[in-house]
């Protein structure tokens, strides 16, 4: 049984069976998403771009529920979430829930529970729509926190939602350790996701 049904929805709202067989169609080698009902289709990431997920990810290990860290989330690669009344199939780079609202990780192929944090890792041929309908959707359902990591820019930006909008946290660039929002418990080198 899923710990986190999906919501009900009216036949109306949702993805039209063209979309779906669409999604569901789109060979491995791709990650396809649903934004508005539309199907949007992209290449794997390239490198530069994996390596700095992959950093983030290690850096933010101490997160996890074992060791010595401060523990408390949950943090996803590429989960698939589907979220709001159509849903709209949406795959981040990296997704993280606090413990407190995932107390245990269901064995789903898609989470319906929308994230505490989400990172997005920008490249030239999705930044208008991270930046756009994600970032819309993100917002729509709540997500406490949003980062944009750039690295052609060497750039990380992070937004909080406030009041039912983002706000502007700040922007670290380049190489440097800084305490970022919601992981301040612990320096994070920012450096480390554009080394190679």
């Amino acid at each position: 049984m899923n710990a986190f049904p999906a919501r009900k929805q009216d036949e109306e709202e949702r993805n039209t069976p063209e979309v779906e067989a669409a999604f569901e169609a789109v060979p491995e080698g791709q990650i396809a998403e649903i934004l508005d009902g539309e199907l949007h289709v992209q290449p794997r990431p390239r490198s530069t771009h994996s390596l700095a997920a992959t950093q983030l990810t290690s850096s933010l290990g101490p997160f996890r529920p074992r060791g010595d860290g401060p523990g408390g989330w949950v943090i996803l690669y590429e989960p698939e979430l589907h979220l709001g009344p159509r849903p709209d199939k949406l795959v981040p780079d990296l997704a993280g829930w606090r413990r407190a609202r995932m107390p245990e990780l269901p064995d789903v192929p898609a989470l319906t529970l929308p994230p505490d944090w989400v990172c997005e890792v920008i490249s030239p041929s999705t930044q208008a729509i991270d930046r756009g309908k994600k970032m819309r959707m993100y917002r729509r359902e709540g997500v406490e926190y949003l980062w944009f990591v750039d690295p052609a820019a060497q750039m990380v930006e992070m937004f909080r939602l406030v009041n039912e909008r983002w706000s502007h946290l700040d922007t670290y660039e380049g190489d440097i350790r800084a305490r970022l929002e919601p992981f301040e418990a612990i320096e994070i080198d920012i450096g480390v996701l554009w080394a190679r």
